[in-house]
C-alpha cells in the first residue's frame, strides 16, 4: 500500500475535523476524495502528511521527512508563485527530494512539462504566465517528483475546461503507470469519469466508498450534497451532470 490510515483524527484546536478515518491507497488507483465544503478533505490530506496534529496512523507521517518526500508528492491549494523563474527551473525544485541520488533530473522535468503541455514555456519566467499556466506549471512541478503517490487538494480548480480534462486524464494515466492518486476534487462530472474510486467525506468522516457508479447513489447525492443529478453510462463512459439542488424538508 502506498497510504495507509488507521483510526486516523486531525484536530484543529480542541476539535477534531476529520474523526476516525481508516483507509488504504494501493498503486493503480486514481482516487477522488470529494465531499461538500468544510467536510476535512483538505485536513484529511494534510494529517496524512504530517503538516496537521493528528491522532491515529498514517504511514506516511510516520516516515522521517526524506522518505516521504520521496513517497509522496504534495499539491497544496495554494498557487503563489513568488520568484520570476523559468518554468523550467520551478519544475526542477520537484526533484529536491532526489538530490544526490543519480537519478535522472532532467528527464524527470521533461517529461513533467510535457505531460502538462508546458514544453512550449519552459524558457518563461513563471511569474509571467496566466493563473491557470501557473497552476499547470505548479501540478509538473509535483509530477517531477516522480514520487509514486501524489496527494493534490483541488488541482483543477480554476483551469479550462480543456486543461481539467488534461490534468485528469494525467492523473488517470499516472494510476495506470502503477503509481497511486487522490485527488480532492469539487467536479464530481469529472470525478466520475476519471477516477477508479471516490471516497466521500461529509463532516469528517467517510460515508462512502467505491467506484464512481456506485457511490454517486441519488440517496448519497441528496444526503451529502444536496443535489439531484443525471447518472449514465454511455459509450464514451460514465456522464454526471448536477441537475438542481433539493427542496429543504420542513
Amino acid at each position: 500500500m502506498l497510504l495507509t490510515l488507521e483510526n486516523f483524527t486531525v484536530t484543529r484546536g480542541p476539535c477534531p475535523v476529520v474523526e476516525g478515518v481508516s483507509l488504504a491507497i494501493a498503486p493503480g488507483e486514481c482516487v477522488g476524495l470529494i465531499g461538500p465544503n468544510g467536510a476535512g478533505k483538505t485536513s484529511l490530506l494534510r494529517g496524512a502528511l504530517g503538516l496537521l496534529p493528528a491522532s491515529g496512523h498514517s504511514s506516511l507521517a510516520a516516515m522521517p521527512p526524506s522518505a516521504r518526500a520521496r513517497a509522496a508528492a504534495w499539491l497544496p491549494q495554494s498557487r503563489e508563485i513568488a520568484w520570476g523563474i523559468s518554468v523550467a527551473h520551478l519544475v526542477r525544485l520537484g526533484r529536491i527530494p532526489h538530490q544526490g541520488r543519480g537519478l535522472d533530473d532532467a528527464g524527470a522535468v521533461e517529461r513533467a512539462l510535457a505531460r502538462m503541455g508546458l514544453t512550449a514555456f519552459r524558457d518563461r519566467a513563471a511569474t509571467r504566465l496566466s493563473g491557470g499556466e501557473q497552476a499547470r506549471a505548479l501540478i509538473a512541478r509535483a509530477l517531477a517528483q516522480e514520487a509514486p503517490l501524489l496527494l493534490a487538494d483541488e488541482p483543477i480548480a480554476g483551469l479550462d475546461p480543456a486543461a481539467q480534462i488534461a490534468t485528469m486524464r494525467v492523473f488517470a494515466s499516472l494510476a495506470a503507470e502503477g503509481g497511486a492518486v487522490v485527488a480532492a476534487l469539487h467536479d464530481l462530472g469529472l470525478a466520475a469519469r476519471h477516477c477508479t474510486r471516490l471516497i466521500v467525506l461529509a463532516r469528517g468522516r467517510p460515508v462512502a466508498d467505491g467506484a464512481p457508479r456506485a457511490v454517486l447513489t441519488p440517496g448519497l447525492l441528496g444526503a451529502v450534497f444536496g443535489i439531484r443529478a443525471y447518472l449514465e453510462e454511455t459509450a464514451e463512459g460514465l456522464v454526471f451532470q448536477p441537475l438542481d439542488t433539493l427542496e429543504p424538508q420542513g
